[in-house]
């Protein structure tokens, strides 16, 4: 029996971390699908026509949002759960998997995000030195293992994929440490899963990135409103 194929579109950014966990894990499945360029909201130029579908769909008009078929969910954990359901099989899923992403959204993604919404050097500093220390964490979580869950790649690979695809542009924003080996490996097979690399930025994009940041920071210390 032939697989049932769907219609599968995804309203996202390559800026967005959320949007990013989304992008990842239809790359890994080879999940075919059309992207439709929804900038964020803190990045979305001034005259942007919001398409009507993510207007009716998306609850707080933030990116992802999901349509397989005539269906729609928004907020990339619930996607990537619904992912997991739509198409059973390809990763591990269960509730050890669900903790997970859960930890990596409240330890991991708060200090990365404060570091590139940092706007003095001492906000900077601490929230480099929580990823620091989160890192080490996520180091112990791995231990020997090879993945985060189990004997093979789940949804936490893609909920921790946009943190290894900023890692440069962390760097220039003031991040100041370096991944754990344990972590550097989990890092190196994360990225090297098939697909993966067609999230990956590219120098320009690294480069827009942090531009966007230290503009930001600009603005914020002339009390400009952003």
């Amino acid at each position: 029996m032939s697989e049932t194929v769907h219609d599968v579109e995804l309203f996202g950014h390559w800026i967005c971390p959320f949007s990013v966990r989304v992008s990842f894990a239809l790359a890994v499945r080879s999940i075919a699908h059309r992207v439709v360029e929804v900038p964020p909201s803190a990045v979305r130029p001034k005259g942007f026509v919001v398409p009507e579908a993510f207007t009716l769909h998306s609850p707080r008009l933030e990116i992802p949002l999901l349509r397989i078929d005539q269906t729609y969910l928004a907020d990339s954990i619930p996607i990537l759960e619904w992912l997991d359901a739509v198409f059973p099989g390809t990763w591990e899923s269960s509730e050890v998997v669900a903790q997970r992403c859960q930890w990596i959204d409240a330890k991991l993604f708060r200090p990365m995000i404060s570091i590139y919404y940092g706007t003095s050097p001492n906000e900077i500093r601490v929230a480099s030195e929580t990823l620091d220390q989160r890192l080490n964490e996520l180091g112990e979580l791995l231990g020997h293992n090879e993945w985060l869950v189990g004997s093979g790649p789940s949804r936490a690979e893609a909920v921790l994929a946009p943190l290894y695809v900023r890692l440069h542009g962390l760097s220039q924003l003031g991040w100041t440490g370096t991944l754990p080996k344990v972590v550097a490996l989990h890092a190196q097979r994360t990225m090297s899963l098939a697909g993966a690399a067609s999230v990956e930025w590219t120098s320009a994009q690294t480069e827009e990135f942090v531009a966007r940041f230290l503009a930001y920071r600009r603005k914020v210390s002339a009390g400009i409103s952003w």
